[in-house]
């Protein structure tokens, strides 16, 4: 059984606009769930910390 304690608390940044293209994130059992805001029950692609630093690193580098 799942509690409320246990569901992942999903969070987008503050400088999401209004038009639904954004992309969720969560802390999943020591991994990092992303999502898309507009399909909350849509897939879920997850990555290890590594991965998500780098995954930052890069969309840093391009702008």
């Amino acid at each position: 059984m799942t509690t409320p304690l246990s569901l992942p608390r999903w969070r987008k940044s503050s400088h999401s606009g209004n038009g639904g293209e954004c992309v969720e994130t969560a802390v999943l059992d020591g991994t990092v769930g992303v999502r898309d805001s507009k399909n909350p029950a849509g897939p879920v692609l997850t990555l290890t910390g590594d991965d998500w630093a780098t995954l930052l690193a890069t969309l840093k580098s391009v702008g």
